[in-house]
């Protein structure tokens, strides 16, 4: 039994009490790094670790933080990226979460000492940025937005059929109103609607009448629709209102999107209520945002939905701060320079031969993603490698997505902040330097 590899093992607490093992407990928690220090004990008992070596493969084996979910380079050329957590933050959207993340006057007056209104200053913030909205309102996604709108507001909905789209993972626009318990009054066919087939839907029973912007798609060739301009006067003194679902969350019109609705000009030109989703080109937090009409944002308020689907205390901080704050990320990533794009990934290529890693600086194309502007093309600039990056680099130590195409790795740079080249770099000189 002298030589039984059990007996080597380091007992459990004896490593737990190693003081940078300890600091480890106290930042992460003890069953989480109680696991990999019984991992470690495993691979010494199957003779693959020395027992000196545990506390140094614990160490390791640590993750940043207690959560499982890890930060990533979005190399994809997609800037609101939905399977990478869409819109990154902004430093200031960080900052704003750490401070609110502990006690907070989410919910007080402290000057008075009683309970204030929840989430005041986002809610301020939002008002500022798209003056044309009398209230806003703020729920968790754009989907729990309209959801609260067919609830709150009943009856029929009258929607034109080439709006009934189907958003991300087979979800659909028509299913989620159902489930709420509206009715929906189809109007038009699948390429066509007129404003004829509106009017002639209204009647007693009409809740509102819904716009969806299909975010997610185009159809061309023999079309119509019928745009807010025309309808808000068809409307008027009818008594009921104009949803529009904007989708993408865009504050104002932007140059580069000029087929995007944006929030002010929907509102402005007669919508009653807008929505959008805030972790899109808003470059937020995930929420949904309602704006328009203070008497109908007050009916939304009031109905018992909206407590189960209002936000938390960061959200409504990082919410707040993004719109704020600094230009956010994705923001920049939009407003490029084409020239300063080529110029940094010459200089990430140039980095990476310099390492002996055979790199080339390529033109590439670009997209908004998250469902906005589906056909719109941004020219970019990407670093080429050999195909065989794609894996290894996603379980880097720092993971990295690019995407694979005439077979090569290609890592495009406009979806990065130049503060992350360097890490791009880092990322990729690990891969290579493990194939040496």
């Amino acid at each position: 039994m002298t030589g039984d590899p059990r007996r080597a093992v380091p007992r459990t607490d004896a490593v737990l009490a190693e003081p940078p093992v300890a600091a480890a407990v106290d930042r992460l928690g003890r069953d989480l790094v109680k696991g990999l220090v019984q991992s470690a004990q495993q691979r010494v008992r199957a003779g693959e670790l020395a027992p000196d070596g545990v506390v140094p493969a614990v160490l390791a084996a640590l993750p940043g933080t207690a959560s499982s979910l890890s930060p990533v380079l979005n190399a994809t050329g997609v800037l609101v990226h939905t399977n990478l957590g869409r819109a990154p933050w902004s430093a200031a959207a960080v900052e704003a979460v750490v401070a609110a993340s502990g006690t907070t006057d989410v919910e007080l007056d402290l000057g008075t000492g009683r309970r204030g209104p929840r989430g005041e200053g986002a809610l301020g913030a939002l008002l500022e940025a798209v003056p044309a909205a009398e209230a806003a309102l703020v729920v968790n996604n754009c989907a729990a937005a309209l959801a609260l709108v067919a609830t709150a507001l009943g009856g029929e909905l009258v929607i034109a059929r080439g709006e009934l789209v189907e958003i991300g993972d087979g979800f659909r626009i028509p299913d989620l109103l159902v489930s709420t318990g509206a009715r929906l009054h189809e109007v038009g066919t699948t390429n066509r609607a007129s404003l004829a087939d509106y009017t002639a839907a209204l009647g007693p029973d009409t809740g509102a009448v819904l716009k969806v912007h299909p975010s997610n798609f185009v159809v061309r060739g023999f079309t119509r629709s019928v745009e807010v301009t025309e309808l808000a006067p068809a409307l008027a003194g009818t008594g009921v209102p104009l949803v529009a679902d904007v989708g993408s969350g865009l504050l104002r019109p932007h140059p580069l999107l000029p087929d995007e609705p944006d929030l002010q000009t929907t509102l402005a030109s007669g919508a009653d209520l807008v929505l959008c989703s805030g972790d899109k080109l808003l470059g937020g937090p995930q929420a949904g945002i309602v704006l328009g009409r203070a008497d109908l944002v007050q009916r939304l308020r009031r109905h018992p939905l909206y407590r189960a689907l209002r936000v938390d205390k960061t959200t409504l901080a990082a919410l707040e701060a993004t719109l704020r704050g600094p230009v956010p990320p994705v923001r920049q990533m939009l407003d490029a320079d084409p020239a300063q794009l080529s110029a940094r990934a010459a200089a990430v290529a140039g980095a990476l031969q310099e390492a002996g890693v055979e790199a080339v600086a390529v033109a590439a194309t670009a997209r908004v993603g998250g469902g906005g502007a589906p056909e719109f093309e941004l020219p970019s600039a990407a670093v080429a490698l050999d195909a065989r990056f794609a894996e290894p680099l996603r379980a880097a130590s720092t993971p990295v997505v690019g995407y694979v195409e005439g077979g090569r790795t290609l890592l495009d740079l406009r979806s990065l902040l130049p503060a992350q080249d360097s890490q791009l770099v880092a990322a990729v000189r690990e891969v290579a330097a493990a194939w040496t």
